[in-house]
């Protein structure tokens, strides 16, 4: 589990499953994927996501409020390994997705952060990528505030994708541990 000041991320377990669906159904969270989720398919991937997190011991962790005295699931935060080809395969992937009420107010990236430390500390990784839509300005901020870069050479069209598909093509950002560790000697990242 890793804690922050508003979060805690943690195993999946069945009680999340409802919440995720709802945020899976919802139009907003959909805007940048290819589409909603029906419940059976929410289950299925949350059901992926709790094998993977098995099978590797890291993965999109259940992001849940501890500043809340409900202590609501509002998502994901986290690590995966994309199952598709590309130039930058294999590599490890930071990705998040919050129901929309808890969007605006710094979650994505408090969480983004504490994943990060864990990712470059305690799982030893040399690199995470995030990728996404050119529109998805919200995400794209948050991979900047975690000091990812981003270089337009690499930017790929996504092979689970049928060419003329509008979300096909998506930015890839980056960020090395050294360049990481560097930019955080002094606060005891």
């Amino acid at each position: 589990m890793i804690r922050t000041e508003r979060l805690l991320l943690r195993p999946w377990c069945d009680d999340d499953l409802e919440p995720f669906a709802r945020i899976n159904a919802d139009s907003r969270v959909a805007e940048h994927l290819p589409s909603t989720l029906v419940r059976t398919e929410s289950d299925a991937l949350a059901a992926k996501i709790r094998a993977a997190m098995e099978e590797r011991g890291f993965g999109r962790w259940a992001a849940e409020r501890v500043d809340d005295a409900r202590r609501p699931f509002i998502g994901f935060i986290g690590l995966s390994v994309p199952t598709f080809e590309a130039a930058f395969t294999p590599c490890v992937e930071i990705a998040w997705r919050l129901a929309p009420e808890h969007w605006g107010i710094g979650l994505a990236t408090e969480g983004a952060r504490a994943v990060v430390r864990h990712a470059f500390g305690a799982l030893g990784l040399n690199e995470i990528v995030s990728f996404t839509v050119p529109a998805n300005v919200a995400s794209r901020r948050v991979m900047e505030k975690l000091g990812m870069e981003r270089d337009p050479a690499e930017d790929f069209d996504h092979p689970l994708l049928p060419d003329g598909h509008p979300l096909r093509r998506h930015v890839l950002y980056r960020l090395q541990r050294a360049r990481w560790r560097a930019a955080h000697a002094n606060d005891g990242d």
